[in-house]
């Protein structure tokens, strides 16, 4: 990393979801996004590294990549490992961790390649490595090319600070957020979740309505890295940016359990003011007064939670109480498998690409305005 305030800087999300997250990062005034396999790339220097984490919906964890270089053995990785400037990154009282991974190349075996890093960073820095430690370095070997960077976020993204109780088969923030953008919600209009588990969609489009920084609740691994500067982070998080939405964001579960997890999480994030969870089935849903906006929903996919032959019923009445009383609202309906989706007979658009979640692949189904 021989410029401070110009290297590249990965947030990672999860595979097709990179095209959502580059127009998320292009709109908050990050510099050169670009989609990558994974994620989205930027230029930047360690305010960008901090922003990106305190500002970022989409994303899972945020790398700085520290250098990159060409090794074919062993004995060229630890040469080049021991000419990183890792004094500028880790500090020498802080506890480190190496996790290596290798394709494609001739350097094969991942921990030997870790152990490699680890070695030249305690004999040229001095800072202990210990397997449970905040602070990851990571070197990815693809075709003979080695990348090192270090993990700036800690605790993944989607852990906001807020959600203590969670239902199960919870759906991570990251993907709700980016699944909401897919839909075209800017937080301008109502969201209805009517199985909405533990708030997870209603609780993030709130969040982007009131304007709320993602991160504003949790700490991150950069505060133990040598480039920290405490109060230009603690200037960067009092810039406070939020505002009352104009609009309330309702959600509603057949489950008790759910919607009392639900409040508890809206309020632990600061937004129950403008959240409205109550207890109903499918039939019982209405919208709410005023303007028509987006029913955003991600139903049982039966792999799981339930069996699939009965889902095609849910998913029929889902889409009949859907047709019958939500004209002009569009909906967004995430499923594993298209033909549950089109059971409920809504008018989707082509299905975005199939995401990973869970140990499945889910695609995000939408509908423009309903008749």
């Amino acid at each position: 990393m021989t410029d401070n305030q110009n290297f590249e800087i990965f947030l990672a999300t999860l595979p097709g979801l990179e095209p959502v997250l580059r127009d998320e990062v292009g709109s908050k005034g990050f510099k050169q996004a670009r989609a990558v396999p994974g994620g989205v790339t930027i230029k930047g220097g360690w305010p960008e590294v901090w922003r990106a984490n305190l500002w970022v919906r989409g994303a899972g964890r945020v790398l700085a990549r520290v250098d990159s270089f060409r090794a074919v053995h062993l004995a060229q990785l630890d040469d080049r490992a021991r000419r990183v400037p890792w004094a500028s990154v880790l500090r020498p009282d802080i506890p480190f961790r190496v996790e290596a991974s290798c394709a494609g190349s001739r350097i094969y075996h991942s921990g030997a390649a870790a152990q490699r890093i680890e070695t030249a960073i305690r004999e040229t820095l001095g800072a202990p490595c210990s397997a449970e430690a905040e602070v990851t370095v990571m070197l990815r070997i693809e075709n003979d090319h080695c990348t090192v960077s270090v993990d700036t976020s800690g605790e993944p993204l989607h852990k906001r600070g807020y959600k203590e109780a969670i239902n199960a088969a919870p759906m991570r923030e990251t993907m709700a957020s980016l699944f909401l953008r897919q839909c075209g919600f800017d937080g301008g209009e109502p969201v209805l979740d009517p199985m909405c588990g533990s708030g997870t969609f209603i609780i993030e489009a709130a969040e982007i309505a009131a304007r709320l920084n993602p991160g504003r609740a949790r700490h991150f691994a950069f505060e133990k890295l040598a480039s920290f500067d405490p109060e230009a982070w603690q200037r960067m998080r009092e810039v406070k940016s939020a505002r009352i939405p104009a609009t309330r964001f309702h959600g509603s579960d057949r489950d008790a359990g759910a919607i009392a997890m639900s409040r508890a999480n809206a309020e632990r994030a600061g937004i129950a003011g403008y959240t409205e969870f109550r207890q109903g089935t499918i039939s019982e849903v209405h919208p709410p007064e005023g303007p028509p906006g987006l029913v955003i929903v991600n139903p049982p996919y039966g792999n799981r939670i339930g069996d699939k032959g009965k889902l095609a019923p849910l998913y029929r009445a889902l889409g009949q109480v859907l047709a019958s009383r939500f004209s002009g609202w569009r909906v967004g309906l995430v499923a594993s498998e298209p033909r549950l989706a089109h059971a409920t007979g809504l008018p989707f658009l082509p299905p975005g690409p199939p995401v990973p979640h869970g140990g499945l692949r889910v695609s995000l189904f939408r509908t423009g305005p309903l008749p």
